[in-house]
């Protein structure tokens, strides 16, 4: 009898993905194994264009509980959001909740025995169930999608920075993340200027809600933001464009004593120009689920008209190379990918 196989997606080279056959996962302790009804799609595809080899991709999804081993939080049937990585569970970090900076990692092919199950972009995935958040029966699947990358870094940066709706929120970089942080912001209140370059990104920025979408290469880009503040700055800013010469340049959009978050890997910042405009400064991954599900759920179901804008396209597993090109071009808002029976007709 052959070992039971999995499809999954798999990089093979510069721009060359295909769907290949992997080895099916097992639960084992306390690691479940869900069944991928959708993944949404994120920076994966820069892996793609570059050929960085791997059979292990995606770390966003919503799924359903298949073999729960033997968790006692979860049982087979339930529909879950699965957060990224898996945090050891024991360290301060993951104990307060902040899983994804947990510097421990879990093998989890280790503990299962299993060469597979890590990556979302497959019909099967294995996950430590502390990670898994039940989705609410009245949150569809595609919805209950965007709690995870789309919606929550940037919840956890207008939480940190506690932007109202008496604030001006400057969004650098209207990606997916950074789009989803217009709908945070919109959803509070707040009223948004965008910086983009790209004409389908920045027409998309304006659909969700930015008053204002400036080119972040103009000339008088700070006399523009200063213009529209009444003279001082931003209130509160984000930045997701993940651009090495960002985060200097929106410091200097943002008024004295205002408030600035980074959801991005890039760039550096002038320390005297911190201390000299009193700059709070924040470090935002992700949104900490042990404590804020409630409140991110709730934000789906407030935010269900801007998302369906931000869900721009929908692909099988099977046409992934098609979505990884269509990502490279960067027309498209959030893009999601189904495996197996959740295909789209």
């Amino acid at each position: 009898m052959g070992v039971a196989k999995i499809l999954s997606v798999e990089i093979l080279g510069p721009r060359q993905a295909q769907v290949s056959e992997r080895p099916d996962p097992q639960a084992s302790g306390d690691i479940v194994k869900v069944k991928v009804l959708v993944a949404p799609m994120c920076t994966e595809w820069q892996s793609w264009r570059s050929g960085k080899c791997s059979c292990e991709l995606g770390h966003e999804a919503v799924g359903v509980v298949c073999d729960a081993a033997q968790s006692k939080r979860l049982k087979v049937g339930d529909r879950v959001i699965v957060m990224p990585h898996a945090g050891c569970g024991v360290c301060p970090a993951c104990r307060s909740g902040e899983h994804i900076h947990c510097t421990e990692q879990r093998d989890l092919k280790a503990e299962t025995g299993s060469s597979s199950g890590i990556g979302c972009y497959a019909e099967y995935l294995l996950k430590p169930d502390y990670l898994l958040q039940p989705v609410p029966d009245d949150i569809e699947t595609d919805y209950a999608a965007m709690a995870i990358c789309a919606l929550g870094p940037s919840f956890t940066a207008m939480t940190r920075m506690q932007v109202t709706a008496k604030d001006t929120v400057l969004i650098s970089g209207c990606g997916a993340v950074g789009l989803g942080a217009i709908i945070n912001a919109r959803t509070i209140g707040a009223r948004v200027i965008a910086l983009e370059l790209h004409p389908y990104r920045a027409e998309l920025a304006r659909a969700l809600g930015a008053e204002l979408v400036i080119d972040p290469r103009a000339p008088d880009l700070l006399e523009q933001v200063r213009a529209a503040t009444g003279g001082y700055g931003v209130d509160a800013a984000l930045d997701t464009s993940n651009n090495e010469a960002a985060p200097p340049v929106v410091l200097e959009l943002v008024r004295a004593r205002g408030r600035l978050s980074f959801v991005t890997w890039s760039g550096s910042l002038p320390v005297n120009r911190i201390t000299g405009k009193g700059i709070d400064i924040f470090g935002s991954w992700h949104w900490n689920h042990d404590v804020f599900s409630e409140e991110v759920l709730q934000r789906v179901r407030d935010a269900r008209p801007l998302l369906d804008k931000l869900t721009t396209h929908r692909f099988p597993m099977s046409e992934v190379a098609a979505a990884f090109a269509l990502q490279e071009t960067g027309n498209c808002g959030k893009v999601l990918l189904y495996p197996g029976e959740g295909e789209p007709s």
